[in-house]
């Protein structure tokens, strides 16, 4: 896998060493383990989809516009900041992760991005990304297999039907011929 990484390296033109793809697994391996179990396990799947969403977003403007104020810091008193990422079991340490840092600015609480930490947030909003796609691939395999399972439960419920139809109108038919043939003795 290293030397998988490795390779991918030098033909992009960077040449990383061992020792730092070790340390850049050891991160990745770190932000994996913030997201499971650290936000995963203890909050909802939809509370930490969310968060997850909340904290991809953030990291994705930063990594965009790393000079813009705005994107920065988040106030912990905002609303979906505070649903999404403070009231989430370990949305918060995973900012903290990236390198966000809480200060107080005009007696307003705020987490300031440190931007010594660039390279934890780049890692941090790449792990976000996967987790995120896999699992929106997981949801519509999901979805995709539920309604599978819906339509075939269906059409062995309409075949029953049919099947239950079709022996009442045979026996029904079965009754007529006997009754006519009674008649006709």
């Amino acid at each position: 896998l290293a030397a998988a990484a490795q390779r991918r390296n030098v033909s992009t033109g960077q040449a990383i060493s061992s020792s730092e793809l070790l340390l850049q697994h050891e991160q990745r391996q770190k932000f994996r383990r913030l997201i499971d179990p650290g936000i995963s396990r203890p909050n909802s799947q939809e509370a930490a989809m969310a968060s997850l969403k909340i904290l991809s977003k953030i990291a994705e403007n930063l990594l965009q516009e790393p000079e813009n104020p705005k994107f920065r810091q988040f106030k912990p008193t905002n609303d979906t900041i505070r649903r999404r990422l403070i009231e989430t079991k370990g949305a918060l340490e995973y900012a903290i992760e990236m390198g966000f840092r809480p200060e107080v600015k005009e007696f307003q609480p705020l987490y300031v991005w440190n931007e010594s930490k660039g390279e934890q947030l780049r890692l941090g909003a790449q792990i976000l990304r996967e987790t995120i796609e896999l699992a929106e691939q997981k949801s519509a395999r999901s979805q995709k297999n539920a309604a599978e399972a819906k339509a075939a439960t269906e059409a062995a419920t309409r075949s029953a039907l049919l099947a239950f139809m079709d022996d009442r109108k045979t026996k029904m038919l079965r009754d007529q011929r006997d009754r006519h043939n009674r008649e006709a003795r």
